[in-house]
């Protein structure tokens, strides 16, 4: 899909704030309220807008521990990598999991849990409980200078 100026507008709103009335986006976005409306359904049709969700704040919900978890897998097969992809997606804790190249893990998770006690319950309950996991090492955040929900649009003209 061919996305211009106007859709990188409405794109580059709608990450700032998926809330906005259709009326004020057109605003926003030079358009009148009908275009403009038709241009969402269709950035929404076209699955260029996956969904909307609601950015809660981590440290009023007293989720004090995030952290990045690099695993190992013993075999790199279809079917274990598999299993190992739908367990994890159940697992509310786990906020992003990624297959990884490069390192001599397989696998990148992004965690978040009240505290460590929190995080060894699912370690030894959950995570290394997995079939096929032979290895996990943990890195814990300290300090969060930049996190971003937002993606870079400046490559759309």
């Amino acid at each position: 899909m061919k996305l211009d100026r106007i859709d990188k507008r409405i794109l580059a709103a709608l990450q700032e704030n998926a809330r906005i009335s259709n009326l004020e986006l057109a605003d926003k976005v030079g358009l009148s309220p009908s275009p403009c409306s038709r241009r969402v359904k269709h950035l929404e049709d076209e699955g260029v807008i996956a969904r909307y969700a609601t950015l809660l704040n981590i440290a009023k919900l007293e989720l004090k521990l995030t952290a990045f978890v690099s695993i190992s897998m013993d075999r790199h097969t279809p079917d274990r990598f598999e299993n190992f992809e739908t367990k994890v997606a159940g697992f509310p804790e786990v906020m992003e999991c990624c297959l990884i190249t490069g390192q001599t893990a397989d696998y990148q998770l992004k965690v978040v849990v009240p505290d460590m006690e929190h995080y060894q319950e699912f370690l030894l309950g959950k995570l290394t409980r997995i079939d096929g996991v032979s290895g996990v090492q943990s890195s814990f955040v300290m300090k969060t200078p930049i996190s971003r929900s937002r993606l870079p649009l400046d490559h759309i003209q």
